[in-house]
C-alpha cells in the first residue's frame, strides 16, 4: 500500500438464520430484523443480504414483512439492500425473485449453477439463471455471483459470452456447504485462479467455526466478507454471538487489526457500481 491509503473492505450481513438455538437470538419480525440491522450498520457493515420472509421466517412471494423491513432500515440508515433470489424453497422462478420488485434493493444474489446441500440439491438451472439475471439488467440491480463450485466460474463466462449477463457483478465464493467446496484456503486459491485478471471476490464461510478463513481471504484480496446467522452464530470455538452485531463487531475488529479499513455504504456503492 502506498501512503496512509488502506484498502476498504466490504462487511455484509446476512442476519436471519435458520435452526438458531439459544444463547443467540433469531431475528424474524420486521422490527427485530431491521433493529439488527442498523446496529449492524452502526458496528461497519456496509451491505445487508435478506431473503423475503413472512414473520415466522420462511420463504414467501408476499413482500408485506420485508418491505416494512426495509421501511424500518431506510429510517435510519443507508446500509446497501441486498436481495435474495435464492434458498432451498418450493417458489417460482418469478416468486424467487419478488425482491427485485422493491425498488430499494441494490444488489441481488444470483446462485450460478446448482449444488448439492446437505443431502438435497439446491437447482439453479443455467435457463433459471438467465430468467434472474434479465430481471435484475431490468431494474438496474447489481449481481452478486454466488459461487459454490468451481464450474460456475465457467458458466459465468458462458453467460457473459452470449449477452445473458454484463458487468458490473462482483464473484462471492460459498465455501464450506456440505457438500460443495471446502472451508480452506486452497479452495479460496483454487477459486481465484479461475477469475478473470481483476476480477473482484468476496466469501461466505457457511457453518463458520472461527474467523480464520475469512481473515485468509481478506489477506489475499477479497474485498467483501459477509458474517451472520445465515451462515454461523460462532466467531470463535465454542462462542456464540447473541446477536448479528457481535459477528460484525469481531468482523470489523479483525479487518483493522490487519491493516485494512472498512467501506461506509457510499464507499461500497461505488466499488459495487450500484446505479441507484
Amino acid at each position: 500500500m502506498k501512503g496512509s491509503s488502506r484498502q476498504k473492505i466490504i462487511v455484509s450481513v446476512a442476519p436471519v438464520g435458520k435452526d438458531i438455538s439459544a444463547p443467540s437470538r433469531n431475528p424474524l419480525s420486521p422490527d427485530e430484523v431491521a433493529q439488527e440491522v442498523i446496529g449492524c450498520a452502526r458496528a461497519g457493515a456496509s451491505m445487508v443480504h435478506l431473503h423475503v420472509r413472512d414473520r415466522e421466517g420462511y420463504p414467501t412471494e408476499d413482500l408485506t414483512a420485508f418491505s416494512r423491513t426495509l421501511d424500518i432500515i431506510r429510517q435510519e440508515s443507508d446500509i446497501i439492500i441486498q436481495g435474495s433470489t435464492g434458498g432451498l424453497t418450493t417458489l417460482s422462478l418469478e416468486e424467487r425473485c419478488v425482491c427485485l420488485n422493491d425498488p430499494r434493493v441494490e444488489v441481488a444474489s444470483l446462485n450460478m449453477g446448482s449444488v448439492n446441500f446437505g443431502e438435497t440439491v439446491y437447482v439453479n438451472t443455467l435457463p433459471d439463471i438467465r430468467f434472474w439475471a434479465s430481471r435484475m439488467r431490468e431494474r438496474d440491480v447489481i449481481p452478486e455471483l454466488e459461487i459454490f463450485e468451481a464450474g460456475m466460474i465457467q458458466a459465468v463466462q458462458k453467460l457473459v459470452e452470449e449477452g445473458s449477463l454484463s458487468p458490473p457483478f462482483d464473484y462471492n465464493f460459498c465455501v464450506g456447504v456440505h457438500w460443495a467446496i471446502p472451508a480452506a484456503p486452497r479452495s479460496l486459491e483454487f477459486l481465484k485462479s479461475l477469475l478473470p485478471e481483476g476480477a473482484r471476490w468476496g466469501v461466505l464461510h457457511d457453518k463458520m467455526n472461527d474467523l480464520s478463513l475469512l481473515a485468509t481471504a481478506i489477506g489475499t484480496g477479497a474485498s467483501v466478507a459477509r458474517v451472520g446467522f445465515e451462515d454461523s452464530v460462532y466467531y470463535a470455538p465454542g462462542h456464540a454471538a447473541t446477536a448479528n452485531v457481535e459477528l460484525v463487531e469481531k468482523l470489523v475488529a479483525l479487518i483493522r487489526s490487519i491493516g485494512f479499513e472498512t467501506a461506509t455504504p457510499d464507499e461500497a456503492r461505488r466499488a459495487l457500481k450500484v446505479k441507484k
